[in-house]
């Protein structure tokens, strides 16, 4: 008896993406648009590009209004710092830009984004307060071993969470032995504590959950929950006494995954004083373009080298010679050829 199902697949506020389809710019199930910025100039890969920047509760995404094709997605995940410093922008000159630094797949990649609106903050103060709210509710996405999330045996609720069910007489059998404890459902979680021992406890997001199924274990019949690699890939077993009663257990569990991922709630709370305009009240009509582009045959390698942030400032590479140019010249770091940097304009 068992459940699996690929519920989220869920890679918009772990990755970065560059020029992606449509389908993937467009906001996943549980994914809210906060603001929309329609005048934003990509400042250091696509300079002298207007395009529109929407900050979502999971990611930031760019588009030139030029060419839709022209994109980024950059998942808070995968942000390392976010500044405001000055930048040389084609269509504004000098002026205050957002300098966004991420790290992904084991490269680092800087973004300068500058809002073309004069005297409007709102580029600022959005992103940086959207990127903190989803910093600090990591325990909405995230699974915990250990917290402090009980006290008094009572559980410390999340903002927007609700406890659905209370279940006495639960054994972890994480041990030889078997912990007995209590479990929690939750609208967002499953947790888990030890009677003898509330730091010895388990939260589990329903969005790490790979799969839920009943099977037969050297402690009788048991509830098994594993989890998503991104969380650890780990199986976690659960007995509940008698066999009824963890029948019922894992249908309530079942359910409230299931109620879950249709909806998921991702923790990311915000305000925007600042209202903005409606999108169909922003959106035009797009003009298909006559033209035709021939493909350069650099591929992604233009992105990559466009936004790539080579960290490894004090760290001098050692000296190659390189037959293509005739020269003797520093190294490159992983990743980054020749043929990439000759391709960016």
């Amino acid at each position: 008896m068992s459940s699996s199902h690929d519920a989220f697949g869920i890679w918009q506020d772990k990755e970065i993406r560059f020029d992606v389809g449509a389908s993937l710019l467009a906001p996943r199930r549980g994914e809210l648009i906060i603001d929309e910025l329609s005048q934003v100039e990509d400042t250091k890969g696509n300079n002298g590009e207007r395009g529109i920047l929407q900050v979502s509760n999971l990611r930031i995404t760019w588009h030139s209004q030029r060419s839709a094709k022209t994109n980024l997605s950059i998942g808070y995940s995968a942000i390392v710092s976010i500044n405001i410093r000055t930048a040389e922008s084609r269509l504004r000159g000098a002026a205050q830009a957002l300098y966004v630094l991420t790290k992904f797949g084991g490269s680092s990649f800087e973004f300068i984004f500058t809002n073309l609106v004069h005297n409007s903050p709102r580029l600022f103060s959005t992103v940086q307060a959207v990127f903190r709210s989803y910093d600090t509710s990591k325990m909405y996405r995230e699974l915990k071993l250990r917290g402090g999330i009980i006290r008094d045996k009572n559980l410390l609720l999340l903002p927007k969470e609700q406890i659905y069910s209370k279940i006495e007489g639960v054994w972890n059998l994480s041990s030889d032995q078997g912990n007995l404890g209590t479990m929690l459902v939750t609208n967002v979680r499953i947790v888990w504590f030890a009677n003898l021992a509330e730091n010895f406890n388990v939260s589990i997001p329903y969005i790490q959950i790979r799969f839920l199924k009943v099977r037969d274990s050297k402690f009788g019949m048991a509830l098994v929950i594993e989890t998503s690699q991104r969380s650890g890939g780990y199986t976690l077993g659960f007995r509940v006494d008698p066999v009824e009663k963890l029948t019922d257990v894992h249908k309530e569990l079942d359910s409230m995954w299931k109620t879950y991922a249709a909806n998921p709630e991702f923790g990311v709370a915000w305000s925007v004083e600042e209202k903005p305009k409606a999108l169909q009240d922003l959106t035009v009509p797009r003009i298909e373009e006559d033209v035709h582009i021939t493909d350069g045959g650099a591929g992604s390698g233009d992105s990559f080298a466009a936004y790539y942030a080579d960290l490894s400032k004090g760290e001098a590479r050692p000296p190659v010679f390189n037959e293509e140019l005739g020269l003797a010249m520093e190294s490159l770091a992983d990743g980054v050829s020749i043929q990439a940097l000759w391709a960016v304009s």
